[in-house]
């Protein structure tokens, strides 16, 4: 199969051999055009900031990790623009392909790992979820996608959107291999399961299949969530701001128009604001935490399906409102979640939500359940 440029930057037989061997040999990696690959230059999804960036020294620490243990980069797969975007539709690359759902997008910003495990080009695709840039392709695409607890995995070389919210997370075909990724990127911690999953928006039905006992909830943040998800816009868009606001002055109309206006909403967020949401989002974590407890987890829709490809600006930006309604709580509160499919077509899976450092009791969980479903 030939390498699509909507799904790949840069592509190889493959692009990185392994370093080393252990529980990864020979599974391909897509690297989401975020992440430092030897020899490559970080391209971010822009061809402009691609022709102004040089080739890096060393890889990032959690593509060496994976390369140690076996992994091979099959190539530097494309994001949305500084990953700042859910829809996997670049300006400049076009969208990738979703085989679960043709006439629909990958979702993202990792659409294009995403995109490449789903037509069978990689196992493993290798992103980056700030606000839920692993988990919505993955339900897009009916794949299963993990985002670890906020600082579990290293994210030095990888270019930064929003660092309080930052993760490297990913995208497989089966839960076996996403947790096999886990064991390799994740520090050690407690598997035990939890005793019951507290379900929200429908997704009982759903949740059922993990083989735990299933409550039915409300959740205030869950119900009337656009609170929350201002005071997450506030603090995310302020520190991007920080972070690209002079690169993305000294070249203007080089982004999506709708990428660009997400910057520049940063610039207009005061210090009192960003405070003050900080303060916010930090009293609903609590409240969260409060009603998990140590043996409770949430399952709540993980976004999707994906929109169609020819849907309007305005109709993009309602789906990606209520895309955000279901991934932002996990991306505020700094807490690992893993998406699952659910077999609908199109696809639209739902996400667990567990305490912090509850990773690996998380991917044990769903390695474990759905085993059982394939015995």
């Amino acid at each position: 199969m030939t390498a699509d440029p909507a799904v790949w930057r840069v592509k190889g037989m493959p692009l990185a051999p392994a370093t080393g061997s252990g529980p990864l040999d020979g599974v391909r990696l897509a690297v989401k055009d975020l992440f430092a690959v030897t020899g490559f230059a970080v391209g971010a999804g822009n061809p402009t900031w691609l022709a102004e960036a040089l080739p890096v020294a060393a890889d990032a620490p959690a593509v060496a990790r994976l390369r140690a243990a076996g992994a091979v980069v099959e190539g530097i797969a494309h994001t949305d623009e500084f990953a700042y975007s859910l829809s996997g539709a670049n300006v400049h690359y076009g969208a990738p392909p979703n085989p679960a759902a043709p006439d629909r997008v990958t979702g993202g910003s990792s659409s294009g790992p995403a995109s490449a495990v789903a037509i069978g080009q990689a196992d493993v695709g290798l992103g980056t979820d700030t606000s839920g840039s692993v988990r919505v392709p993955a339900s897009c695409c009916g794949l299963f996608g993990f985002r670890p607890t906020h600082g579990a995995v290293p994210t030095d070389g990888v270019m930064p959107l929003a660092p309080s919210f930052d993760t490297v997370g990913w995208i497989t075909r089966d839960a076996a291999t996403l947790q096999a990724v886990g064991g390799v990127l994740l520090p050690e911690g407690p598997a035990d399961p939890p005793f019951e999953v507290l379900a929200l928006g429908g997704t009982s039905r759903a949740a059922a299949r993990l083989h735990r006992p299933v409550r039915a909830i409300t959740l205030p943040t869950w119900d009337d969530p656009d609170e929350l998800i201002l005071a997450f816009r506030h603090v995310q868009s302020a520190e991007a701001w920080r972070a690209y606001g002079s690169w993305v002055q000294a070249h203007p109309r080089r982004l999506a128009g709708d990428v660009e206006a997400r910057f520049r909403f940063g610039s207009t967020v005061s210090a009192a604001q960003e405070a003050s949401a900080r303060e916010r989002i930090a009293a609903w974590r609590a409240e969260l935490l409060d009603l998990l407890g140590t043996g409770a987890w949430l399952a709540l829709p993980a976004g999707g399906p994906g929109h169609h490809r020819d849907l309007s600006l305005a109709g993009r930006d309602e789906w990606r409102r209520a895309t955000l309604r279901c991934s932002v709580p996990a991306s505020a509160y700094g807490l690992p979640s893993v998406c699952v499919p659910t077999g609908s077509s199109p696809p639209a899976g739902i996400a667990l939500v567990g305490p912090p450092g509850g990773d690996r009791a998380l991917l044990a969980l769903v390695a474990a359940a759905f085993a059982q479903d394939r015995a």
